[in-house]
């Protein structure tokens, strides 16, 4: 079998002729650059998303630093991120001069610990960015009601879970991004939406805030040649959003292979006492950007190896926390005496399976089977 973390040539061939279609009407248009697809996959992603604007930018990282760009933070103000996260969520704010404050994650769910938010905040924080890590939400009720409290943005990353439900305390149901001051994405190739190139986006029901966005992304300009203020170049070109009109139509049906292929792998590993399979939260689907596993006394390296002779692949998101990378050596005295014991556990014991929208039956019991006999004793 010729098994890969992410399929992505098999998930185009099923599409190749709309895609070849919208691919080859940019072409043929030659508005490579803001053309009309742009305009029309931005108002399609927000009805899709129920949110008011949404503003296409070069990637995921450019979303999140223009996002806090257009909070207007100043140098020295605080944001508060998950430790056990992808670096360009910690990266963007040192790279505004802002101090990243990392707060430790759930041992279950893998995202922020809303219970250790508060005591991380201080009179110089400003933000609270949570990561919706590897397909499912934060706990954004209590993260709301603390930035509430003590008047914080909120800056939603939801580069692993654009399109999950998130179920509030008061029966009301919103789409990850859309709960915060703004949200961010990206379409990295192997996004559950992914274009094939760097994309990304943020949104907001905000439009004092949808215009800074915009303005900030292209140079600082609200008016042609007139910058109002220090902007990026930054923009989703027009081949990239009409690969993303296609993809969109199929949103829901790629995150429902996802969601069946978890539970094929959750049916045939939970039995294992040497696994634990991914939690889901109450208040959150869970759409698999990942399918990750927790491994209890087993010899990662060595299963990873086992399980490569085998021809199945495997990753570890993520091998090093962000408080022990050495990047973040200028900042570990702001977060001096602070635990980050599940990071730490997690980034020694996770390991990702093959997940994508293209597994079938077949696939999925050989990577079973083989998995359960490399754990035998």
């Amino acid at each position: 079998m010729n098994i890969q973390m992410c399929d992505l040539r098999g998930q185009y061939l099923k599409i190749k002729s709309e895609i070849d279609a919208a691919i080859q009407e940019v072409i043929d248009s030659t508005a490579f650059i803001k053309g009309k697809e742009v305009g029309l996959f931005q108002e399609e992603l927000a009805s899709y998303l129920g949110v008011k604007h949404v503003i296409g930018c070069a990637n995921g990282t450019d979303a999140l630093q223009i996002a806090l760009m257009a909070l207007d933070l100043k140098p020295g103000d605080e944001v508060i991120t998950p430790d056990f996260t992808f670096i360009a969520t910690v990266e963007v704010v040192a790279l505004l001069g802002l101090t990243p404050i990392l707060v430790d994650v759930d041992p279950s769910t893998f995202t922020i610990d809303a219970k250790r938010l508060e005591e991380a905040i201080t009179p110089k924080t400003k933000a609270i960015i949570p990561v919706h890590l590897f397909g499912q939400c934060a706990n954004m009720d209590e993260i709301m009601r603390l930035a509430q409290k003590y008047n914080l943005y909120v800056i939603e990353d939801t580069a692993q879970a654009l399109g999950a439900d998130y179920f509030h305390s008061d029966g009301r149901v919103s789409k990850a991004g859309t709960i915060g001051a703004v949200g961010t994405t990206s379409f990295f190739p192997s996004k559950n939406l992914g274009c094939y190139g760097d994309g990304g986006a943020l949104f907001t029901n905000d439009d004092s805030l949808a215009n800074e966005i915009r303005s900030i992304a292209n140079h600082g300009m609200k008016v042609r040649y007139h910058h109002d203020r220090i902007g990026v170049n930054s923009r989703l070109d027009t081949i990239q959003a009409a690969i993303l009109r296609v993809k969109l139509k199929y949103l829901d049906f790629y995150n429902k292979a996802r969601i069946e292929a978890a539970n094929a792998y959750d049916s045939a590993l939970k039995p294992c006492s040497k696994i634990i399979t991914p939690a889901r939260a109450k208040w959150s689907s869970h759409i698999f950007h990942q399918y990750t596993l927790k491994l209890n006394n087993v010899d990662r390296e060595r299963l990873q190896k086992d399980l490569a002779a085998k021809g199945i692949p495997t990753m570890v998101y993520y091998p090093i926390p962000l408080h022990k990378q050495k990047a973040f050596e200028p900042y570990r005295e702001f977060n001096y005496g602070r635990s980050f014991q599940v990071s730490d556990f997690l980034s020694s014991s996770v390991i990702s399976l093959p997940m994508h929208t293209e597994l079938s039956a077949d696939v999925i019991k050989y990577i079973t089977e083989t998995l359960l006999e490399a754990l035998k004793d």
